[in-house]
């Protein structure tokens, strides 16, 4: 009887320890994520059609962070950028939008005008996040951290962020620099070889 017993008590301790692990395993899985995400890239945003974006999910790929606007000169370069993220996305680049009203008051629409702008004019097809402030008093959580990390701060439309693959380093470009701008190009490609040396 006494043997039964403790074979009860270790059969409902091993229950209990499986039980106890399947509750910690997403924890754990969370935490593990967390790591490996930068801290750059650890922001849950909202994109321009209002659905949920875990930038998470672009770790380990080059990023070029753009603040953009529908009324301005730098528009055209929604062509160069679309052009850009389709030649280079299988290489691991992808370009990411931030729509923004701060200069010169050049988009002035909402997110669902701002959408309809960039697929009937510029067919743009890399992620676009919900319109919001860049400018170093009001910056959204992302270009607080780039602007601190560069010292630059955006000036104008279309100013440009280039991240490394691993989210430590990080490159400022003017407004009025090219997406096609040889220079411009240089830096995009040496990130984008760097991990293919590893």
């Amino acid at each position: 009887m006494k043997a039964q017993i403790i074979n009860y008590l270790n059969i409902a301790t091993i229950a209990l320890l499986f039980v106890c692990t399947l509750i910690s395993l997403p924890a754990m899985a969370d935490e593990q994520s967390s790591a490996a995400c930068p801290k750059l890239l650890d922001h849950r945003l909202t994109s321009l059609q209002e659905d949920p974006v875990d930038l998470c999910q672009y770790s380990g790929r080059v990023i070029l962070f753009v603040n953009t606007a529908s009324y301005c000169g730098n528009t055209p370069q929604y062509a160069k950028l679309e052009k850009l993220y389709d030649e280079l996305k299988p290489q691991g680049l992808t370009v990411i939008g931030f729509p923004a009203n701060d200069f010169g008051e050049q988009e002035p629409g909402s997110n669902k005008e701002i959408a309809k702008f960039c697929k009937l004019t510029y067919n743009v097809k890399f992620p676009m996040m919900e319109k919001s402030s860049v400018k170093k008093e009001s910056a959204n959580p992302v270009f607080k951290q780039l602007i601190a990390e560069t010292g630059e701060a955006p000036e104008w439309n279309f100013h440009k962020y280039l991240v490394s693959r691993d989210g430590y380093t990080v490159q400022s470009f003017p407004a009025m620099m090219q997406p096609d701008d040889p220079k411009f190009l240089q830096a995009v490609e040496l990130l984008l070889k760097q991990q293919e040396k590893k």
